[in-house]
């Protein structure tokens, strides 16, 4: 048999460049031009001249990282975290919070402009919240660092699959200041906890839990030594072995509480949450002032988690039916109507990537469309229906890259882009997360 032969792609030499930064990109890193195409840059502003270290060079675009920055933009602030040239948690610790929303409102303009042809758009004011402490949800990694010859507790490195120890992180609520040092302290002295793979955190109206993720057994005595050190702190800890799902028989349910509207939200401890509880709170708030619904819309509400949008637009439209592809966020929404006398919702579970027509749950008496997808979008679905029996469509995206091109899909089933604002959920990381409203034309 012939063999083809493939010269080995030659290793990028480290190269310092010097570059004029002119904006940011979706994802919070500097653009500039580098041998007549673009080069993104991590840690550069818009306005910068800096030199950076090439590290990707590609055909159509090349990557540089800032080392030295030789003409500062008037937004650029001192990082606030010591471990922020090291951790891959934030990107954006080194730009005035105000300005990461102007940065992030200016790069979601460009997507629409570049994916859905739209210019001008009718922004309305960003949705906002604390710039620290505002995460009540994370995962933090516990993996060997056999050249420290220690177990590290922390987040991935930038750009990276290596641990970085945290001491603390300003992003997360003040309930879960010490758990860093706390664990650190508890997995190294012990060589059973080093079966630990990563921890959960996830802070409820009335417990902080910490689920301890584990690859082997853990004796009943090193478990009691760990809830007795977690005991001061206030963490509700729970154990979950690698083949197990998290058992909620024995513990307090999780869950929230939406005083705007006098609705309680119970959770299992794997389902998804919105991280921010402030923003979540002013987004749902925002969605009904948009939407403005009479009382006599019938809403689909794709997405629809545990029921986070359903049950706040149930109390405002005549019915809701709620799709979601996992199984128990889906139960868990079927119990949150029922926990908060909702008669006017139902749920079902459906794979929102697979063919609709013989759905069940599929009706063409529905007035509005509620979307709230993953990162990937919702195109997949939206290619399916019947767009046009929908007089408004709601769509919040946490990825402006799939926002644009799917609003390229609604635009040409006939819908306006009304109206639509930037919700920053995370603070000072690249994270982009946008509510748009269109109305049939």
């Amino acid at each position: 048999m012939a063999q083809i032969f493939k010269a080995k792609k030659k290793p990028l030499q480290q190269k310092s460049v010097v570059l004029d930064i002119t904006n940011m990109d979706h994802q919070g890193r500097g653009v500039a031009k580098y041998n007549n195409k673009v080069c993104f840059v991590a840690g550069a502003l818009p306005g910068e001249k800096v030199k950076a270290t090439l590290v990707d060079d590609k055909a159509r675009y090349s990557s540089a990282i800032t080392h030295k920055v030789i003409k500062a933009s008037e937004a650029r602030v001192a990082p606030f975290c010591e471990h922020y040239n090291h951790c891959g948690g934030c990107q954006l610790q080194h730009l005035d919070v105000n300005q990461q929303v102007v940065e992030k409102q200016a790069a979601v303009e460009q997507l629409f402009e570049k994916f859905a042809k739209q210019e001008n758009l009718n922004w309305q004011a960003p949705i906002l919240s604390s710039a620290t402490h505002y995460r009540r949800s994370a995962r933090i990694a516990v993996m060997f660092d056999k050249a420290a010859k220690k177990m590290r507790i922390g987040y991935r490195a930038s750009g990276s699959k290596n641990i970085v120890s945290i001491n603390k992180c300003a992003v997360l609520t003040d309930a879960y200041e010490a758990v860093f040092t706390l664990f650190d302290e508890l997995i190294n002295h012990n060589k059973s906890l080093h079966s630990i793979s990563h921890l959960q955190l996830c802070q409820s109206e009335t417990h902080n839990f910490v689920v301890i993720r584990h690859t082997k057994a853990i004796s009943d005595e090193v478990k009691a030594v760990v809830i007795k050190a977690c005991t001061p702190y206030k963490y509700s800890v729970i154990w979950q072995s690698e083949s197990d799902v998290i058992d909620h028989t024995n513990i307090t349910m999780p869950y929230y509480y939406l005083d705007e509207f006098k609705l309680k939200f119970e959770f299992g401890l794997d389902n998804f949450i919105q991280v921010n509880a402030q923003v979540n709170q002013a987004m749902l708030k925002q969605s009904v002032d948009w939407l403005g619904l009479s009382g006599n819309e019938n809403v689909l509400d794709l997405f629809c988690g545990i029921g986070n949008f359903s049950l706040v637009l149930a109390k405002q439209a005549k019915t809701v039916i709620g799709i979601e592809g996992v199984a128990s966020a889906v139960a868990m929404a079927a119990q949150n109507a029922q926990t908060n006398s909702i008669s006017n919702a139902q749920f079902h579970c459906f794979d929102l990537t697979q063919k609709i027509q013989n759905a069940q749950w599929f009706n063409k008496n529905l007035d509005v469309l509620v979307l709230d997808p993953s990162r990937t979008g919702a195109m997949a679905i939206l290619e399916q229906l019947p767009l046009k029996q929908f007089k408004t469509i709601l769509y919040v995206s946490c990825d402006p890259v799939t926002l644009a091109r799917d609003s390229a899909i609604i635009s040409q089933a006939g819908f306006e882009l009304n109206k639509i604002g930037l919700m920053n959920m995370f603070p000072h990381t690249g994270h982009i997360e946008t509510m748009a409203l269109f109305q049939r034309r």
